[in-house]
């Protein structure tokens, strides 16, 4: 196979961190290529300079037989480099077309940049409107513009950076799909991800990095999902697991909530009842933009509801706000981790501080004691592996995957009675995945209530004692985990709400 991009020990640092180290591989024409680390391992730097967005310290790269040396994203486009982000950059009050051409250097005319895009869209089995508001559209759908603007570029090589963390699984075959389409016609692939089957059912080759170095390369279809996790981390894989799921006292009771969300582009929630013991992981599953995003908010205290009731440890807890709630033992973390979970620039330190304080004592008389709120910081760090230079690194200089160990270790750590947390795992590696639902199991195991709001079924199944669905805002009874079948559980995320209930 005919070599199209070729990196020649790329080698690029930051200030206490070597990002890559002499970092070598080949993409073939036509190949669909799997980049694989753990958080931390240098994926995003890497990606980084292929598109133009960072240049290396050393090292060089060839495209097509020529020096390629792209100063900004525009010159790597303009190479035939496309990338689609793991974080959608969509305008939501604006269409789909719109938000198409504010990528784009020159755009056409709207009316023949609508055709183009309906042209495209359904050529590679993505239908797409292009009038309609992406605010409006579902995850998947906006995931659409984001491919859609890159392959109207009619690129040489596509970037893919976690495309399926926000897709059902139908949505993650039709992409697979296209993907498949691109390459048959000669387009290549560079995909990152941190679900490993996937890998293996679309790649060709896997390059493997660790600490910012190369440490392997293997064929995916031929190793598994497993093996190629042991590489990423360099030691044998932990599984989670617990003793059993308790049946303690009711910690946490939801009686018919119902919530109209201040976005025009949010879910209402509609009597919504749940209870939680002690000792219980309640997973709740469900596609992205159902509701999930306002549940949190409504429990954690962030947002108030019309009507209904939140009660924790026997005390009706619906009129009190977030710090009102900590301080009773009731935390969350939310999806967003930039920006909603912890404060971009702010360190480490000064982010355990903000919803730590209370229960940490990390405050006197109305005065911070950075001294303990440093070390509070460090026990993150430690506890969970957080690969960062140290606690005064802002939150924003973090990979997504370090900065979501540090959030959930910030909460894990205040030994919370009850935990909300939704999406845990998000954009983690297998390792750190596994140990972030161990902890959540070891909270369960000291008795305390757990509700993992995610959109990763296969974890949802491997943490939950009950299990129960959001579909448009509304939420089915629970049911009891084990057992369940894939077929039970696609009703139930479609809003099937007459199954059998079980006992909680």
């Amino acid at each position: 196979m005919n070599a199209l991009l070729e990196i020649n020990g790329l080698t690029k640092a930051y200030p206490g961190v070597v990002a890559n180290d002499s970092v070598s591989f080949t993409i073939g024409k036509g190949e669909v290529h799997a980049l694989l680390g753990e958080n931390g391992a240098g994926k995003s730097t890497l990606v980084k300079m292929i598109y133009g967005l960072q240049k290396p310290d050393s090292g060089t790269m060839v495209m097509n037989g020529a020096p390629y040396t792209p100063e900004n994203p525009q010159a790597a486009r303009s190479a035939g480099v496309a990338m689609v982000f793991q974080h959608f950059s969509l305008f939501e009050a604006l269409t789909v077309a719109e938000n198409v051409a504010l990528g784009m250097e020159k755009p056409p005319k709207m009316q023949d940049l609508a055709r183009s895009i309906r042209e495209v869209s359904e050529t590679y089995g993505l239908p797409l409107d292009p009038d309609r508001i992406v605010g409006d559209l579902s995850a998947g759908e906006r995931q659409r513009v984001e491919i859609i603007r890159c392959l109207l570029q009619d690129p040489k090589l596509l970037i893919m950076d976690e495309p399926t963390s926000v897709l059902t699984p139908q949505e993650v075959e039709i992409l697979f799909e296209t993907l498949r389409k691109l390459q048959a016609e000669g387009t290549s692939i560079l995909y990152i991800s941190h679900k490993l089957e996937e890998i293996r059912a679309l790649c060709d080759e896997a390059t493997i990095l660790r600490l910012g170095k190369v440490v392997g390369e293997c064929d995916p279809k031929a190793t598994t999902a497993r093996q190629m996790a042991e590489l990423m981390v360099g030691e044998t894989l932990h599984t989670p697991s617990r003793e059993g799921g308790g049946k303690g006292e009711i910690l946490l009771e939801v009686n018919a909530l119902d919530f109209a969300p201040a976005n025009p582009f949010g879910t209402r929630l509609k009597q919504v009842s749940l209870t939680v013991r002690a000792g219980e992981v309640l997973g709740i599953g469900g596609v992205a933009g159902n509701g999930q995003d306002e549940l949190l908010s409504v429990l954690s205290g962030e947002a108030r509801t019309q009507s209904g009731s939140v009660t924790f440890d026997g005390q009706d807890v619906s009129r009190l706000d977030p710090n009102g709630r900590r301080k009773l033992g009731l935390l969350a973390a939310p999806e967003e981790r930039l920006g909603h979970a912890a404060a971009p620039n702010m360190s480490l330190t000064e982010n355990a501080v903000l919803s730590g304080s209370a229960r940490k004592s990390l405050a006197k008389n109305n005065f911070i004691n950075w001294g303990k709120a440093e070390t509070f910081a460090r026990d993150i760090i430690s506890a969970f592996d957080v690969r960062t230079p140290g606690a005064h690194t802002a939150a924003r200089a973090l990979s997504g995957g370090n900065l979501q160990k540090f959030v959930i270790g910030r909460e894990v750590l205040q030994e919370p009675k009850v935990f909300v947390v939704n999406q845990p795992t998000w954009g983690v590696d297998a390792s750190a995945a596994a140990a972030i639902r161990q902890s959540l199991l070891d909270l369960a195991e000291k008795g305390a209530a757990v509700i993992c709001i995610s959109q990763d079924l296969d974890e949802l199944m491997e943490i939950s004692d009950h299990f129960a669905a959001l579909n448009e805002g509304t939420l089915t009874p629970p049911r009891t985990a084990k057992g369940l079948t894939v077929e039970e559980i696609g009703l139930m995320m479609g809003g099937a709400h007459d199954m059998e209930v079980a006992e909680v």
